[in-house]
């Protein structure tokens, strides 16, 4: 008689990434049914139970603490360098919007800003469980770690990430395109017919779309758009692009320019060239706040509406963490405010 050899223990743990898998559903739907999410249909719990007793999935404990929200705190996180962080109003207006709505809320808003030197230790502090969700908020679009990390803690971006978007990835913005159209179509409306641009960074989806925006209102008018010219959001930047602009020689009477920050730069530029606002050249730009109130004359500009984008974004965390539907893409409101800089 032949005796069998004695079996090896399991040393595969499913995973819930498997588990989704095999049900053909993504990670956080899969963990809205192991929840008990009552925002599921009867016919994903099936599948998704139907892989569980597959494959012998057992829920992690600490995931499961996590999403019974035991630590009750959310991260604001900062992928920027911290000289851009500090330097930018953007910033403190999104988050002062975050932190009134979690003020109503059992959740506390905790601030991270990313590591120049070693990004990783931050991104480890969240997926350790420290929080139960995270904001992401920065001007560029370009980490895919975040997209990685949205398929296992809740996570909701203030700017739309590379590739398809998927049911883990959710959006608060602004539409950017709709906002510099907005903008432009205000210099149309004055009857100007050279409208030159400076943009924003074209290595980020917002700098595009605010550049598609100026060309194609200027094209959907019947006019050629003018010269553009790369700026980066800062004074500095907007007053190099504004000298490129000038140095190129062709005539412009009026100037779309991608942000107040980098306006406020120009504007000095335009007013050392000996050019006029508004009676030479007129200028509109984006973003309400006091860069586009202490130049002179102040600027016509497009309110982002940035502490109600903090806001949202805090109360779709909020939804996220609790296992409700939120939507993929959320946009918060534009509005034209007219000031001197277009004033006929």
């Amino acid at each position: 008689m032949t005796t069998q050899p004695p079996r090896k223990a399991q040393s595969w743990i499913p995973t819930l990434e498997e588990v989704a898998a095999l049900a053909g559903v993504s990670s956080s739907t899969a963990s809205r049914v192991i929840n008990g999410s009552p925002l599921v249909t009867a016919q994903t719990i099936a599948r998704v139970n139907d892989a569980i007793a597959k494959i012998g999935y057992v829920p992690n404990r600490a995931a499961r603490s996590l999403a019974r929200r035991q630590t009750q705190t959310v991260a604001m996180m900062i992928p920027e360098r911290t000289a851009e962080f500090f330097a930018d109003p953007y910033f403190a207006e999104v988050i002062q919007g975050a932190a009134m709505h979690a003020s109503s809320t059992e959740y506390s808003l905790t601030l991270l800003i990313e590591s120049e030197k070693d990004p990783e230790k931050t991104h480890q502090l969240l997926r350790r469980g420290n929080v139960d969700g995270a904001l992401i908020l920065s001007h560029h679009s370009d980490s895919s770690t975040y997209r990685e990390l949205a398929r296992t803690l809740p996570v909701v971006f203030g700017v739309r990430p590379p590739g398809e978007m998927g049911e883990e990835i959710h959006v608060v913005d602004v539409d950017n395109f709709a906002a510099a159209a907005l903008a432009t179509q205000h210099l149309v409306d004055r009857g100007h017919k050279h409208i030159v641009s400076i943009t924003g960074p074209l290595n980020t989806s917002a700098g595009r779309e605010r550049q598609n925006g100026w060309s194609e209102t200027l094209i959907a008018a019947g006019l050629e758009p003018g010269t553009s010219a790369e700026g980066d959001y800062t004074p500095a930047g907007g007053a190099a692009a504004a000298r490129r602009l000038i140095e190129a020689d062709a005539p412009f009477d009026a100037i779309f320019i991608a942000s107040a920050q980098m306006a406020s730069g120009a504007m000095t530029v335009l007013k050392e060239s000996g050019l006029r606002v508004p009676a030479d050249v007129a200028v509109a730009t984006l973003d309400n706040n006091i860069f586009s109130t202490s130049t002179t004359p102040q600027l016509t500009t497009v309110d982002l509406h940035t502490a109600t984008k903090g806001a949202a974004m805090m109360a779709a965390i909020v939804r996220l963490i609790k296992g409700e539907q939120v939507g993929v893409e959320m946009l918060v409101p534009l509005d034209l405010i007219e000031r001197e800089s277009t004033a006929l």
